[in-house]
C-alpha cells in the first residue's frame, strides 16, 4: 500500500512539473536551475530516476522527459531512449539528470562514461547536451545537494 502511495504521489508531481514547464517554460542556464525545477521530483523517489529537459533556441524548457526509473543505486540509460523524445520535442539542446537516492551527488565512473558517450551522440545528431546534474542532498561537507558535470569539467 504504502508504494502504491509513493508511486501516486511521483505521477502527480510529474503531472505537476510537466504543467509547470508548459506554461512557464523556465529558463535553465545554470545547474541551480536545473535542481530548482527537479529537485521536488527527486526528494519523492526511492529510485534512480533519469531525466532530460528539453530546451528550446533560447534555453528555455518545453519538456522534462523521464527517460528511466532505475534501482537505488543505478539505472541503464542508452543515446537512442535520450536523443528519440529530443528529436520527437524538436530539442535544440538538453540537459540531462539523475538522482542519486543514497544522497551523495558524486557521480560514478559509469556516469561520466554514460555522459560522455551521449555528449558524443548529441554531437553526431546535432543536439548540444549543455549538461549533466546529479541531484542529492546537502552534507556537512557539501554545501549544494547537485552537482553538475559542466562545473567539475567532466563534459
Amino acid at each position: 500500500m504504502k508504494n502504491r502511495a509513493l508511486t501516486q504521489m511521483y505521477e502527480g508531481l510529474m503531472v505537476a512539473a510537466a504543467q509547470y514547464v508548459a506554461e512557464v517554460q523556465p529558463t535553465a542556464t545554470n545547474p541551480e536551475d536545473v535542481a530548482a525545477i527537479l529537485r521536488p521530483l527527486a526528494r519523492e523517489t526511492e529510485r534512480e530516476n533519469f531525466w532530460v529537459l528539453l530546451l528550446n533556441a533560447r534555453n528555455r524548457v518545453t519538456k522534462i522527459h523521464l527517460a528511466t526509473v532505475g534501482l537505488t543505486d543505478r539505472t541503464q540509460i542508452h543515446a537512442r531512449e535520450i536523443f528519440r523524445e529530443a528529436i520527437r520535442g524538436n530539442a535544440v539542446r538538453i540537459i540531462l539528470a539523475h538522482n542519486h537516492p543514497g544522497n551523495d551527488p558524486t557521480p560514478s565512473p559509469q556516469d561520466i562514461e554514460c555522459t560522455r558517450n551521449l555528449v558524443s551522440a548529441g554531437k553526431i545528431i546535432g543536439i548540444e547536451v549543455l549538461d549533466h546534474v546529479v541531484i542529492g542532498a546537502v552534507a556537512p561537507d557539501r554545501p549544494k545537494d547537485f552537482l553538475s558535470f559542466r562545473e567539475m569539467n567532466l563534459l
